[in-house]
């Protein structure tokens, strides 16, 4: 089992900067990757950005040039910096990892709030 802890959502006006964080334990060892979804009322939850276990980063269009996401094997964190913060980047954050083995296995967070208003 892998555990997984958000921290760092809150509130902030359009055109500012948020930094989640999320901090793994348990058999973390295996992880292959891991990620940054959001969801909003009434929609599907999102891929936002993801890292492999080899480095590789991948971004959904929207967020390109603005967000972040990044890793500390170290510290076993997961961050995602967020810049020039737009309304629509409203939602709930989850951090997530995977692992593959006989099928694809996701681990979830209990998510952080990010509301972007004036």
């Amino acid at each position: 089992q892998v555990q997984l802890v958000e921290s760092g959502g809150g509130l902030v006006q359009p055109g500012g900067s948020l930094r989640l964080s999320c901090a793994a334990s348990g058999s973390i060892f295996s992880i292959n990757g891991m990620g940054w979804y959001r969801q909003t009322p009434g929609k599907e939850r999102e891929l936002v950005a993801s890292i492999t276990s080899g480095g590789k980063t991948n971004y959904v269009d929207s967020v390109k040039g603005r967000f972040t996401i990044s890793r500390d094997n170290a510290e076993n964190k997961l961050y995602l910096q967020m810049n020039s913060l737009k309304p629509e980047d409203t939602a709930v954050y989850y951090c997530n990892a995977y692992k593959i083995g006989v099928q694809i296995y996701h681990y979830w967070g209990q998510g952080t709030q990010v509301t972007v208003s004036s």
